[in-house]
């Protein structure tokens, strides 16, 4: 009996983690998007519908297997990123509450325009049959896709880390954020700058997306859900890269620890709380850096 409950404890804490890796990769692109460009954007959660049905619709009419499906959804969403950017938000920059609006709007036209194309009925995203299969370990029974979903994970928050921390454009994002005009002064195109960074962060949100479909149903309404939790490992982890990781970790494990105690709604409400009784105490999260706004 206690190697039976000990590898349920295991499992329940491998569940959180491939959760929390999902959670993570979305959270990250809102980081950027916030930490850069200073919107709080509304439209994030549809940005990951999108990505899952850029994967439905790649694996349905044009038989795309789903490795392809994960870096195509990623351009696809960043497109629609980009030309939102530049259509509407680039105009809204420096007034939060009219960004705020503006992206709600389009997330609910996002939303109804998938609906009237695909209909309200579900979709899914199929993998190969190798990810549907399961590894065991002594007394622990890992999943394919889960360990998959580990290793991708790293894999986007290294190539963040090196995109951010070790080029040319890492250099600008960061010098932007200190002091636009100082940065301008020394020929780093600010509007450049934050095109490209909501472009990725939506692409960031479309491979979540992609990678959330195989784990649920596919829905015009799913990122509404998913979304919440992207902001929650944003404001726990103070808007900063390594608070989002630590923040997705630490927020995936307790709500899969108490799912495991209780149920998935019960789970969710002691989670909230909890959050909110952190905030209380320490509102900039566990790692906010102070930082000059543009």
């Amino acid at each position: 009996m206690p190697h039976i409950e000990f590898a349920s404890v295991v499992n329940a804490l491998i569940l959180g983690l491939s959760i929390a890796s999902i959670w993570l990769i979305a959270a990250i692109g809102l980081t950027i998007i916030y930490g850069t460009v200073g919107v709080i954007n509304m439209a994030h959660g549809e940005f990951l519908m999108l990505g899952a049905y850029t994967s439905y619709v790649l694996q349905s009419f044009f038989g795309l297997p789903f490795l392809l499906c994960i870096p195509a959804s990623f351009f696809v969403v960043a497109a629609v990123g980009l030309v939102i950017e530049r259509g509407l938000i680039r105009y809204l920059y420096n007034r939060p509450l009219d960004t705020l609006l503006a992206t709600w709007g389009v997330s609910l036209i996002l939303m109804q325009g998938v609906r009237i194309l695909f209909g309200s009925d579900p979709k899914y995203v199929s993998v190969p049959d190798i990810f549907q299969s399961n590894v065991e370990i002594g007394f622990v029974s890992l999943s394919v896709f889960r360990i998959f979903v580990f290793g991708f994970t790293a894999t986007v928050v290294a190539g963040t880390v090196y995109l951010f921390y070790r080029t040319r454009f890492g250099m600008q994002v960061r010098a932007v954020m200190q002091n636009k005009e100082m940065a301008a002064s020394f020929g780093i195109n600010a509007d450049r700058v934050y095109m490209t960074t909501f472009a990725i962060g939506a692409g960031l949100a479309g491979m979540a997306g992609c990678l959330f479909g195989v784990l649920a149903i596919v829905l015009p309404t799913m990122g509404t859900a998913y979304v919440v939790q992207a902001f929650l490992v944003v404001v726990v982890g103070g808007g900063t890269l390594i608070g989002s990781v630590a923040a997705s970790g630490l927020t995936g494990e307790l709500q899969s620890i108490f799912a495991m105690v209780s149920n998935d709604t019960f789970a969710r409400f002691l989670l909230y709380v909890l959050i909110v009784v952190f905030l209380r105490f320490r509102p900039r999260g566990l790692f906010a850096v102070a930082k000059a706004r543009r």
